[in-house]
């Protein structure tokens, strides 16, 4: 059975960087966060390693592993947000004390989304790919951005049902910053490969960049999971992805389905990319078709989700139901 955390009004957040720290030129972007929480009635208890960056990562992996640790063990703090990604987190993960892994909630994406996965696989603890704090810092939020106070607020077997965005943001524009820190600009339309779309299954993904290094490792191990922690359930996959080509995002692909992750998936949904730069003509499309032919099941792509903002909240190990036509998404999420 999945294990979901629940989240109360007046929570107390700790903030841990187990992957990259907020430089000193930009700690007040922290600052500003955290005073955006706290306005909203949150408490806040931020960790050393949110404060330092050096060598691509907060501190060294022992460090980090130990500070989130004893976040998790530390009874005052209900939910755990890091400040953003970053690079390296995978070298805590043999650090990591998963036999202690309490039930509360970590949010996070990009290099994040890799502990995310990670905790789910072995732990059966439902995780959340959604926003990192520092793009919690404006006066207020965008509606999908807002939403994951409420979906971490769901209560068991209670659904929670978010949509699709209706504007996404095509560049940063760090320097002309709006009341809600993104710049929504550009039509939301989420694409599959066939016409409209209903898919169902147990949620579990991440940023692909980062994700696929959990194969072959006992941070990856898809087939437990699935036996232990889902009975057998079909999966329903989101992945979204940083930086790399089409070429090796299809490398990347062809791995997990010979490492069996795609055994019992229902479908794959992938969200809106800055990459996905094509290789002699080999197009995103291109990769989108192929798998879809290789695994006859549907296909979403550029859905809210990871390094486009906005993004909605999803929940590795809930079960959830997504529906699209002409366009629009539709996702309800069941903890059961």
């Amino acid at each position: 059975m999945i294990r979901y955390p629940n989240l109360k009004q007046g929570a107390t957040i700790g903030v841990t960087a187990p992957s990259s720290g907020v430089p000193t030129e930009l700690h007040e972007l922290l600052k500003m966060s955290c005073s955006r929480m706290e306005e909203k009635g949150f408490h806040i208890i931020c960790g050393e390693t949110a404060w330092t960056q050096d060598k691509a990562k907060s501190a060294p992996a022992k460090q980090r592993a130990e500070e989130f640790n004893n976040m998790m063990l530390d009874d005052r703090i209900d939910l755990i947000i890091p400040p953003w990604g970053g690079e390296l987190l995978i070298e805590t993960l043999e650090y990591i004390d998963f036999e202690n892994i309490q039930t509360k909630w970590l949010l996070g994406y990009s290099d994040i989304s890799l502990l995310l996965l990670a905790i789910t696989l072995k732990t059966g603890l439902a995780t959340a790919h959604g926003t990192n704090l520092v793009d919690l810092r404006g006066e207020y939020s965008d509606d999908t951005t807002a939403m994951w106070f409420s979906v971490l607020s769901t209560t068991a077997g209670t659904p929670i049902l978010q949509t699709s965005s209706s504007k996404y943001q095509k560049e940063w524009q760090f320097d002309k910053p709006t009341p809600y820190v993104f710049h929504l600009t550009e039509q939301t339309l989420w694409k599959s490969i066939s016409t409209n779309v209903m898919i169902e299954g147990r949620l579990l993904g991440g940023c692909i960049d980062v994700i696929r290094h959990l194969i072959g490792t006992p941070f990856g191990d898809v087939q437990n999971f699935t036996k232990n922690y889902i009975n057998g359930e079909p999966i329903l996959w989101y992945f979204e992805n940083c930086e790399l080509s089409t070429t090796d995002i299809r490398r990347t692909l062809v791995q997990m389905k010979l490492a069996g992750w795609f055994d019992h998936c229902s479908g794959i949904m992938f969200g809106r990319s800055p990459a996905n730069t094509s290789v002699n003509n080999y197009t995103i499309d291109d990769v989108y078709q192929e798998l879809y032919e290789e695994l006859c099941i549907p296909i979403i792509f550029d859905i809210d989700c990871g390094h486009v903002p906005p993004q909605l909240t999803l929940i590795n190990g809930a079960f959830a139901k997504v529906e699209l036509e002409n366009g629009k998404g539709i996702v309800t999420q069941h903890f059961k």
